[in-house]
This record gives structure tokens, sequence and C-alpha cells, in this order.
């Protein structure tokens, strides 16, 4: 089955710095149980160009074929209700096609997100049925938020609780039914414009900020790279592919690796210990760093995660989870760098 061509999207090895967001997806992507990523920082600093680049670089997916929701074909558990009353011993037809990434605008109502009765087809046919909505075309994909700090709570809630179940359930007059929608959730936006209630922070698994470079080299290399992307986007991405199929092969790896990763019982009670000391509320800061540090260790090619791989998710997964300093005073990272050099010391060579 031939693979999907290719999109000649900006690649996302030419992205100059933004580490921290750089890591922050690809982790999620890893382990999608990490819960997401959200991004802050300054405009124009590549969120966006970020997540669709990572998409680009995921291999193809496998869908059954006709599926409005794009489910797997293995994954018989998983199905929709209309691939289930499809399914016969024999299987269903497949096709491939690319990893989805679908942008939420801000305004979209409720029924555009997660779906509404086909008004066109109740008014020519009589027929009730349902149209799919922004969720449903998200499913084993990415759904991006750009400026998530302005969307509205109530829908920001939605999108949290269908990200963690996995499940869009929709309750429309006359329609009732639940359909698979598995994506990475990635939100971004600029703190100036807003910040996001603690509550819903917390909910997202990482926290990654982006601020605008500063170094003159690096800038003039990231006009550089836009200017020949722009002027030949064919030969720029031919250029970048060695690299791009290098990071891909790692990932790949880093999928398969995840789910046996090993984590010593002395570093569990290091990570719980750390939490404690920063007076992190609830057990999400654990579990985030957990995944995260096992994560980041089977993206290196490890068989077991270690103190060196909490250090370096451990802003990641818990600067968003502080509780304010009344004074402000102190920054999130440096209270966290502190708290890391009483429960973790780097020992000495």
């Amino acid at each position: 089955m031939p693979a999907p061509a290719p999109s000649f999207g900006f690649p996302f090895t030419a992205i100059v710095g933004q580490e921290e967001m750089k890591l922050s997806l690809i982790l999620a992507v890893i382990d999608p149980n990490i819960g997401g990523v959200l991004i802050m920082g300054h405009r124009g600093t590549g969120k966006s160009t970020a997540v669709r680049a990572l998409a680009d670089l995921l291999p193809g997916i496998q869908k059954v074929k006709g599926c409005r929701y794009g489910c797997d074909p293995a994954d018989h558990a998983g199905w929709c209700a209309e691939c289930s009353s499809r399914r016969n011993g024999h299987g269903l037809p497949r096709e491939r096609g690319r990893v989805p990434v679908v942008e939420l605008p801000l305004g979209a109502t409720e029924d555009r997100v997660c779906g509404t009765l086909d008004i066109g087809r109740a008014l020519r046919e009589g027929a009730v049925v349902f149209q799919p909505g922004l969720l449903a075309r998200a499913n084993r994909g990415f759904l991006y938020i750009d400026e998530v700090n302005l969307l509205e709570d109530h829908l920001v809630d939605l999108l949290l609780d269908v990200a963690a179940s996995g499940r869009n359930i929709v309750e429309r007059e006359s329609i009732s039914l639940t359909h698979p929608a598995r994506f990475v959730l990635v939100g971004s936006g600029n703190p100036e414009e807003g910040e996001l209630r603690p509550q819903l922070l917390d909910r997202f698994g990482l926290h990654a900020r982006v601020a605008t470079i500063t170094g003159v080299n690096a800038r003039m290399e990231i006009v550089r790279r836009r200017e020949r992307f722009e002027r030949d986007r064919e030969a720029f991405c031919s250029e970048m592919e060695p690299a791009q199929a290098r990071l891909a092969r790692r990932i790949a790896r880093g999928r398969r690796l995840a789910p046996s990763i090993e984590v010593d019982a002395a570093l569990v009670m290091q990570i719980g210990e750390l939490c404690l000391r920063l007076n992190v509320d609830g057990h999400r800061g654990e579990l985030t760093m957990l995944r995260a540090a096992r994560a980041l260790a089977a993206f290196e090619g490890r068989r077991r995660a270690g103190p060196g791989h909490v250090r370096q998710v451990a802003a990641l997964s818990l600067a968003h989870r502080l509780r304010k300093d009344p004074l402000g005073e102190i920054d999130p990272g440096s209270r966290i760098e502190r708290a890391l050099a009483q429960v973790m010391p780097v020992e000495s060579k």
C-alpha cells in the first residue's frame, strides 16, 4: 500500500532553538499518556510550525477505509459503532493516511467541536445522521489550539476530558453516540494575553516555555532557513531529509521501547519527595514526571530511566503545577532546581 505523498511542510529538524518545546512534543508523541503539551510564549516563535512539522515526521497510519473517525484496523476494541457493525471474519478494507493535525479556531461552537445532527440530510431525507466534528477528525493525531488561554472555559474542560478518556460522548436531540477521539492535545498562547486557570494548567502534561531568540546569529539562521524553504520547498526538504530520517527512527524506536522502560523504586520515591517539597497539589505531577522520564529514556535508546532523565523533565512536568509565589520573586524553574539539588543531587566526579 503506497505511503502518503510528501507534504513539503517546514521540517521539524530545521527549527532553530526552542529545545524545550521540541522535546516536550517528542515525549508526548512517544507516550501519549503524558497528557499533551502546553506551549506558552511570544508570538512568532514557531509553535504551530513545530506541531505540523512533527506530524509530518511521523509515519502514515493504517485506517479502516471509509471510516469517518480513522479507526485503527488492528484495534477492534477501539472501533466506532459503524466499524463494529461492518466487521466480518475477514476484517475490513484499509487505507493509509497521514497523521491528522486539526486546528481548533477561537470562536468554535460546541457543536462544531463535538459534532451534531446533519441538518441538510434531516431536511432532505428525514434521516437522523450524525455529522462528526473536529474531535472526530483529530482521532489518532493532534488537536492544536492556538491562544488556548482565550478559549472559553467550558470548551477547554470538554477537550481535556475527551483527551483523557479517548472517547467523545455526544448527546444531541435524538442523537446519542460515542466515538473514538484519541489525540495529542497541544495548546499554545501568549501569557501576556491572559493566564489559564490553575485547574486547566494542571490537566496538561507538559508545559514548555518559548521566547524570542536574542542571539543575532541564530536569528539570521532562522531567516535564512525560512527564505530557502519558501524559495524551493522541495529542495530544502530534501536537504533536511537525512536529519529528518534519523529523528523519525529515534521516535519510532522510543515508541517501541517506552512500555518496557524500567524505573527503580528508589527513583519513584525521589519523584514523590520532590513533589512533596514543592507542595504540588494532587498526583498528576508524579505521574507525568515518571512517564516523561520513561519516554526520554526510550528516546535515548536506554532500557532504564535514571535521575538524569528526571532532572531533564522536572521543570516541564512541574513548573505549571506550582503554587504561585505571592511576591512573584522566585521563578518556578529556580524553585524546582533547588528542590532537585536537595532530593537528587548530582554526584561529583
